[in-house]
């Protein structure tokens, strides 16, 4: 077990499938890797299926610190990955998505189905009612999100969402990008030293 003190603690959205372009996975190990090399901690959802349980193993293998958070319902549903460092099984998704969120610096979302989408669309709910300050990001891999940022924007042009609220997420479709900018805008990095890592 990883008993280090994490200079980050990122949490993670992603599918517990696969999906079918290998470019996700790959994803999920890049992911995973910058988040162990740089001395991080993963909070995700605590299955051991898709690409939960790739960027957690990615994560770990990395050196990383990784702690899953999945209600009994899913337990075994989604093969709850026993090897992480800090595994909650809690009662409900309500208690999942609090205790991800209070345990996380910034938030990322993978590619990923319904579960993701809820995920991300909460987090930026509150994080525009002021309910949190942290960084939201989305890695928009092999243009997966490409169809979902079009119809966001198309929102913006009928008057249900302002340049505001869409400022609120950064996208990008390259993880070396993405993850620095997270963790410097969640204040945790400077500039200078994130250009270093």
């Amino acid at each position: 077990m990883n008993h280090m003190k994490p200079a980050f603690s990122l949490c993670v959205y992603c599918g517990s499938r696969p999906g079918t372009l290998p470019e996700y996975a790959a994803a999920a190990v890049q992911v995973g890797t910058w988040i162990g090399q740089h001395q991080g901690q993963l909070v995700y959802g605590g299955g051991n299926n898709g690409l939960m349980g790739i960027v957690a193993q990615a994560t770990q293998d990395a050196g990383g610190r990784v702690v899953g958070i999945i209600p009994h319902a899913l337990a075994e549903k989604e093969f709850a990955r026993h090897a992480c460092d800090e595994l909650h099984v809690v009662d409900n998704m309500h208690q999942r998505k609090h205790m991800m969120a209070e345990s996380a610096d910034a938030f990322l979302a993978l590619p990923g189905g319904i579960g993701t989408f809820e995920e991300l669309f909460e987090v930026w709910t509150w994080r525009q009612l002021g309910f949190h300050n942290k960084p939201i990001g989305l890695l928009n891999v092999a243009h997966y999100y490409d169809g979902l940022w079009q119809f966001l924007q198309s929102t913006v042009h009928q008057g249900f969402l302002s340049e505001g609220q869409m400022a609120f997420i950064h996208a990008s479709k390259e993880a070396d990008e993405l993850l620095p900018r997270l963790v410097q805008a969640a204040g945790l990095a400077q500039s200078d030293g994130l250009q270093q890592i």
